[in-house]
């Protein structure tokens, strides 16, 4: 295998002195995303495939089952998301996608649909417990809306926590509604109290 290519900068970071990259989840990044997860995938045995299929599924997947389903869909050359880097390293995971990509949205009231408007969104994001509240949370949401425009996406949506004070962080998977409003996200629709849905409209450029 050729060895990987240094991970480009793509995206404004706001991090402050974090000089932070990004670069797409292909089958060559798997290992990275790995090393990040760590053994409990990311967390509680998810592996990113809690949007991605049943409660069922999930449930008895939980650990090496979720593990193996997401690297089977890396292999089909999907791209789930994407990896921030810091000095080389994997420090954040955000997963993005064509909303179609996460069919357990659709039976969430929550997060129903807002219209027939084709979006991307944004499922979950981790960072790394040592860079955790340094920014690379808005960084990812930045890159991700980045990322999603030169695909061909016009809007990005997500579905972030909208809470004061300090949260775990297993409660705050979609993200904190504070990162994505830094970002230029708007809010379009709330049907819960704390988790409303914030969209940006974005180029649209392949």
């Amino acid at each position: 295998m050729p060895p990987k290519a240094k991970p480009r900068r793509k995206a404004n970071s706001p991090a402050g002195a974090l000089r932070l990259s990004y670069r797409p989840v292909t089958e060559d990044r798997w290992d990275d995303l790995v090393e990040l997860f760590g053994s409990n995938g990311g967390c509680a045995g998810c592996w990113c495939m809690w949007w991605r299929i049943s409660a069922r599924e999930w449930n008895n997947g939980k650990g090496a089952g979720n593990r193996r389903a997401l690297r089977k869909l890396v292999a089909t050359g999907a791209v789930p998301g994407i990896l921030a880097y810091h000095r080389g390293r994997p420090v954040g995971w955000c997963a993005v996608g064509p909303r179609e990509d996460f069919p357990r949205m659709e039976g969430s009231r929550v997060l129903a649909r807002v219209d027939d408007a084709p979006v991307w969104s944004i499922a979950c994001l981790f960072v790394a417990r040592p860079y955790r509240r340094r920014g690379v949370s808005e960084f990812l949401v930045r890159s991700a809306a980045v990322y999603a425009s030169s695909r061909g996406a016009t809007i990005v949506e997500a579905y972030p926590k909208d809470v004061e004070g300090e949260q775990p962080d297993a409660f705050v998977w979609t993200g904190m509604a504070g990162a994505f409003r830094k970002a230029g996200f708007v809010e379009v629709a709330r049907r819960s109290p704390t988790k409303p849905v914030l969209r940006l409209r974005v180029g649209g450029e392949p």
